[in-house]
């Protein structure tokens, strides 16, 4: 991972408890940042917290007064904030005739809703900062949607639109905005559910937590617009777009690709 001084700066991230939101905070803990971490469980966010020497904040993002807690919260820690890294996620996979109403909006709360809240919410503390940056952790899912994954991916969709438009909106300004659109990770996120992942997402090359944390990281350092790992899933992703037969000319050769690497996957685990 590159070595990036954050010395001195305060961040959030959300989702840190686990995963590539954990590996975030160490990775800014590790280049001199303040660190406030946030997530729905206590015992896991408490633990992460005391190893890293962040500060915890425990918060229900999925709700409006959880996000204005959060920031509120968060501000109060060391009076500021510089850097927000929109991290927390949630995806209930299947058909949307097979999923329950209120799993649907809990993804659009999670995904989506709250990172629009929390950005706006946490405006005001970064206008007064000298090296402000959003960074929101979206998805490849957001460029290639996947049958039972729809609602997942239209939030997905939503918080990269959402984050080039107010990139635009602030390019006057001290506030960098940007988006990470990983392709899958090697978390609980997807192999602690491997048999409800679609095998098409093992097609793609697996990332490590730390991998995409440094994408947050450089992003968060020179304010690009978008990063995204890996290159094959960018680059297919840019084709669907300007093909749009493409993605279903190749999904059954993509799919038993995935299910070969999906099989060693569940050998190894």
């Amino acid at each position: 991972m590159a070595a990036r001084d954050f010395t001195g700066r305060t961040v959030l991230v959300t989702g840190a408890s686990r995963g590539v939101g954990e590996a975030t905070a160490r990775a800014f803990a590790r280049a001199g940042a303040k660190v406030l971490i946030a997530a729905r469980g206590a015992e896991r966010l408490q633990a992460v917290a005391a190893d890293m020497g962040a500060t915890p904040i425990v918060a229900d993002i999925a709700t409006g007064a959880g996000c204005t807690r959060l920031i509120a919260d968060s501000v109060a820690v060391h009076g500021g904030l510089d850097i927000l890294i929109n991290n927390a996620g949630c995806h209930h996979r299947g058909p949307v005739t097979g999923l329950e109403a209120d799993a649907l909006a809990e993804m659009v709360d999670t995904n989506l809703r709250a990172p629009l809240m929390l950005t706006r919410l946490a405006l005001p503390y970064l206008q007064a900062s000298s090296a402000a940056a959003v960074v929101n952790v979206a998805s490849i899912a957001g460029q290639m949607p996947l049958a039972g994954s729809a609602t997942y991916s239209a939030t997905k969709f939503g918080l990269r639109a959402f984050t080039h438009a107010l990139a635009e909106e602030l390019a006057d300004t001290a506030i960098h905005v940007s988006v990470v659109s990983p392709g899958p990770i090697a978390t609980d996120f997807i192999l602690g559910d491997i048999d409800a992942v679609s095998d098409i997402t093992f097609s793609q090359p697996m990332s490590t937590p730390e991998q995409i944390a440094d994408l947050i990281l450089a992003c968060a350092a020179d304010g690009r617009v978008e990063r995204s790992r890996p290159a094959i899933s960018r680059v297919m992703a840019t084709a669907g777009y300007l093909i749009p037969a493409l993605p279903r000319a190749l999904h059954p050769l993509l799919a038993a690709r995935g299910r070969r690497a999906k099989a060693r996957y569940r050998r190894d685990s």
